[in-house]
């Protein structure tokens, strides 16, 4: 693999190019929060996902990206289902259908291998019900610039 630099003169490299947006429709929604969920955030930086898969959609305040971070204000947005195989990175834009609802800080995997948790931080944890979504609303994970 070649890295490219990331800017003249910074030293750190960038290892990603483009990669396709993964999106897939709301199969569930959820509505409830919690204050003390006590989910620990994955090391990994990314996750590839297979089409057909079911992921977990969670929201949070918390900013800590280090692999064991303790993660326990989250809002429960729902489960969707992966249209098409793809990568989910830290940093891609979450959007349900055209609402910007926040960015990928992460993965908890305490259910794997039946699904991720996947982290979504936002400036105030929210549920499904307070975002008034519905089944069959496409959710998209695009990546920053």
């Amino acid at each position: 693999m070649t890295a490219v630099r990331a800017a003249p003169g910074s030293g750190a490299l960038r290892e990603d190019g483009p990669k396709r947006t993964v999106s897939g429709p709301l199969v569930k929604v959820l509505i409830h929060r919690r204050e003390d969920r006590g989910m620990s955030l994955e090391p990994f930086a990314s996750r590839c996902v297979r089409a057909g898969e079911v992921h977990e959609l969670v929201t949070t305040d918390h900013t800590d990206t280090r692999a064991g971070a303790r993660i326990d204000r989250v809002g429960f947005l729902g489960f969707l289902e992966v249209a098409r195989a793809g990568v989910i990175d830290r940093g891609d834009t979450v959007r349900i259908g055209d609402r910007l609802v926040g960015t990928v800080l992460g993965f908890d995997g305490c259910h794997f291998p039946n699904h991720y948790n996947i982290l979504i931080r936002v400036p105030e944890p929210v549920t499904g019900a307070d975002l008034e979504l519905l089944p069959e609303q496409t959710v998209s994970f695009e990546q920053l610039g």
